[in-house]
């Protein structure tokens, strides 16, 4: 046979047993090797395009920034409980709350410095106002509202400047709802799925958790029998904390599992039953009549147990929403159910 003759035929760089087969003998092949050979490829399980993540992690430090977002909360909620102790003529308790909400405050700035690494970098993002931009808008809403607190607890301590301290009371009061929650906004502005997916009840579940962290201060500073605004509003921060917080996870779909993995399960189960305990202990406080002491103690019990059920929330949410990060199921599994809604719901 020529050479010609080969190259017609196709038999050139023929290979016995190498050729690839098509039509019906192709699946016949294919058949008999998957009885009994043992497949030299392994499964590929889906991780992300050429092995880099979808998503950069977060690399702020847990401390500081979960820190941050719980002292903020304790700040913004401090502020509006110090105007009211101020204005119904409890002295007592608008002093702790004003201490509460210029230390809170002034630790959360330090806390946020120290995770940018150098003072200079948020002086940087005073030097433009940019209302898109929700980091831009903390900014300069942490540098109007911490001199006012400062301003607020600093004329309370010297029983000086009255009209200077009211006003600075009540500012404080006009932007702590906006600190309290503004830190949700910003954690659901980023791509994070944990974090983004929960933008509608986020702020609700910040306003509580603030809600809570400032009653919970109060009881175990304040005298006992100023506490009155601060048991009720332990109450209604635990209600609109654990409510919105469930409500926000059964919306989520997938980008919800997070929360119910990990170290950050356990920080937010223990947060729920720190927030419900300690609002239930407060109103029990306030019912002990006749019985100071004990009552004493059962308010600080309570405030502690409420504070440390609102970090508990911060640092759960913190943690879940950087596992969500990392996994990018949490990030192609959404895009794609949203595509495949889009094409059914265009096809009707």
């Amino acid at each position: 046979m020529s050479g010609s003759d080969v190259t017609r035929n196709g038999l050139e760089g023929a290979r016995p047993g190498r050729d690839a087969l098509t039509g019906a003998g192709a699946g016949r092949r294919r058949r008999r090797r998957g009885r009994g050979e043992r497949a030299m490829v392994p499964d590929v399980e889906f991780s992300s395009y050429y092995g880099r993540p979808i998503l950069n992690r977060p690399t702020w430090k847990p401390l500081d920034v979960a820190g941050y977002l719980c002292l903020g909360g304790l700040a913004g909620a401090s502020s509006l409980l110090a105007a009211g102790g101020h204005i119904t003529g409890r002295p007592g308790l608008a002093r702790a709350a004003k201490l509460g909400a210029a230390g809170a405050i002034s630790v959360s700035l330090a806390a946020l410095v120290h995770d940018l690494g150098r003072p200079t970098r948020f002086l940087n993002m005073l030097r433009v106002f940019k209302p898109t931009s929700p980091l831009n808008l903390g900014s300069w809403l942490l540098a109007s509202y911490a001199p006012l607190t400062m301003a607020a607890a600093g004329a309370d301590v010297a029983n000086r400047h009255r009209i200077v301290g009211g006003a600075a009371t009540a500012g404080a009061a006009a932007l702590g709802p906006v600190v309290a929650t503004y830190t949700a906004v910003l954690l659901s502005d980023t791509a994070v799925p944990s974090w983004h997916d929960g933008h509608r009840e986020m702020p609700f579940v910040f306003a509580g958790s603030a809600a809570t962290a400032a009653a919970g201060l109060a009881l175990a500073c304040a005298p006992l029998r100023e506490t009155g605004p601060a048991r009720r509003l332990a109450v209604l921060g635990a209600g609109l904390e654990l409510g919105a917080f469930r409500l926000m996870k059964r919306r989520m779909g997938l980008a919800a599992e997070p929360y119910e993995l990990g170290r950050q399960r356990w920080q937010l189960r223990s947060a729920e039953v720190l927030t419900a305990g300690g609002a239930a202990l407060a109103v029990y406080a306030g019912r002990q009549d006749g019985a100071e002491g004990r009552a004493r103690l059962l308010a600080a019990t309570a405030g502690t147990a409420l504070l440390a059920g609102s970090a508990a929330l911060r640092f759960g949410v913190f943690h879940a929403g950087v596992a969500s990060a990392e996994d990018p199921k949490y990030t192609v599994v959404p895009q794609r159910e949203r595509l495949e809604a889009r094409a059914r719901s265009d096809d009707r």
